[in-house]
């Protein structure tokens, strides 16, 4: 792994406060999946657990878990959340995709 996964200051804030509304989750899982229309997709799940090969990044309060294998598609990536006049979404700037879908959360490697 040659860069980080970050977190964005709106990222995290939007973690931390969908957590807070379900006390059974402690973190947001992001993975990446086969499929999706560009051969790849990110998929985000609130969890509970932490399992023992997770990524964990915390900041302000929230936190991120992601699988070693999602780590390897991500690496350098940049996790955002955005609020504008298209709607909320997470969103994913990664350096590695070379194609990605209208949608945001489908890419190619």
């Amino acid at each position: 792994m040659s860069n980080m996964i970050s977190l964005t200051d709106a990222a995290a804030r939007r973690i931390a406060a969908i957590v807070a509304k379900d006390p059974a989750k402690t973190a947001l899982r992001v993975s990446v999946e086969g499929g999706g229309c560009s051969g790849f997709s990110y998929k985000f799940d609130l969890v509970a657990d932490q399992g023992d090969d997770d990524l964990v990044i915390e900041k302000n309060n929230a936190k991120v878990l992601i699988d070693s294998m999602s780590v390897i598609y991500m690496d350098g990536s940049e996790i955002d959340f955005v609020d504008n006049l298209m709607g909320q979404s997470f969103q994913i700037k990664n350096p590695n995709a070379v194609a990605s879908c209208g949608c945001g959360t489908s890419f190619a490697i």
